[in-house]
């Protein structure tokens, strides 16, 4: 009998994503002979029943293409799940209709292509008796158990084309331009388009600020004739013995809280200390679309590979992982509740550290 394979995106979108499912359905339709099931809209489809075929063709030319296919929300935690009723909305744990509608389409095995919220979630599932095998993806590449995500490669390239161009507008004017990345309470965007872009300031989530420390360096440069500065933010940045800038909350999202305005703050800050004309760009959802970098679309093609054969051999329960430069499977229950946050030893940091970066702690 043939083995068929469910497939989902869950979360955030990002460069790369149609490229793992691409990779999921080709090597199992050529290599095994398998059935392969879409799921739309991550765990919504699950809950809904909203499933659909994916055969060779439906997955033909879209490496290159961004977003997903599939649909993704992240919204729908089926351990978490609002239902509206009686004029009110309240959470629900519908698990078990997930469990229901996959056990309905008789698949052998779910591919859950997400980040460290979908994965957890694909945690809880196996435990529950859905076979599930993982891919990490997000632009944070803040998820444990993989040296890199794939979307954050991609991520980087938009994030330090933006820094390279606010470089030109910010010698013409003199003045100091902040530039706000994404990756919620990881720095791993900031400090990789710092570095990449020529960033004299980078301002990440692990390594609190202080605004004295910030205003002192620009000082210091406007003294010796560097008449202007870049500064580059990651939105979960927060001064010492501060709090993050919130944009907003989500009662019924994976992550209610959403980060970002630490970069306006931060202008208002610097402009009332120096004295010093400071302007301040968000970049927002600009670095989750567009089509993947080639990095990322080698790696979302190889990490989809192997979560295929992972789950047509039997072997559920992992998440295909990066490890040096070999795909590894990584037990899932080692993912689940854990982030990868940057290492104040990490030898990126130390790089930007002795090319006289500043990271606003005075060091």
């Amino acid at each position: 009998m043939a083995q068929r394979l469910a497939v989902l995106t869950g979360g955030g979108d990002c460069p790369g994503l149609n490229a793992v499912i691409r990779a999921v359905a080709k090597t199992a339709i050529l290599e095994h002979g398998a059935e392969v099931i879409g799921i739309e809209d991550g765990f919504e489809g699950l809950i809904h029943g909203r499933v659909r075929p994916l055969d060779y063709l439906s997955v033909s030319g879209i490496l290159a293409q961004g977003g997903t296919i599939l649909g993704t929300s992240n919204r729908a935690n089926p351990f978490y799940y609002p239902v509206e009723g009686a004029g009110e909305v309240r959470y629900e744990d519908v698990s078990q209709r997930v469990v229901d509608t996959f056990r309905s389409i008789r698949a052998d095995a779910l591919v859950v292509i997400g980040g460290d919220g979908s994965l957890t979630i694909a945690s809880k599932l196996c435990q529950m008796g859905v076979p599930c095998v993982g891919v990490p993806k997000t632009i944070d590449n803040d998820l444990f158990g993989t040296d890199q995500t794939f979307g954050f490669d991609s991520a980087l390239v938009t994030a330090t084309e933006a820094a390279d161009k606010l470089h030109t507008t910010a010698q013409a004017h003199h003045r100091v331009m902040i530039l706000e990345v994404m990756g919620r309470n990881a720095g791993w965007l900031a400090l990789g388009t710092g570095v990449a872009g020529g960033g004299d300031i980078i301002l990440i989530p692990e390594i609190p600020y202080r605004l004295e420390a910030v205003r002192d360096y620009i000082l210091k440069r406007l003294a010796a004739g560097k008449r202007f500065s870049i500064l580059v933010v990651a939105e979960g940045a927060k001064p010492l013995g501060g709090h993050v800038v919130e944009l907003r909350r989500v009662a019924d999202g994976v992550e209610p809280v959403r980060l970002g305005g630490i970069g306006n703050k931060l202008r208002d800050d610097i402009e009332e200390a120096t004295g010093i004309e400071t302007r301040a760009t968000i970049l927002g959802h600009l670095q989750r679309g567009g089509p993947p970098s080639p990095y990322d679309r080698i790696l979302a093609s190889r990490l989809g590979r192997e979560a295929c054969k992972l789950a047509l051999n039997g072997r559920t329960g992992f998440m295909a992982g990066l490890r040096g430069t070999e795909i590894v499977p990584v037990p899932l229950e080692q993912i689940a509740g854990k982030q990868r946050l940057v290492e104040l030893a990490n030898h990126l940091l130390q790089t930007a550290r002795s090319v006289g970066t500043c990271f606003g702690d005075g060091v």
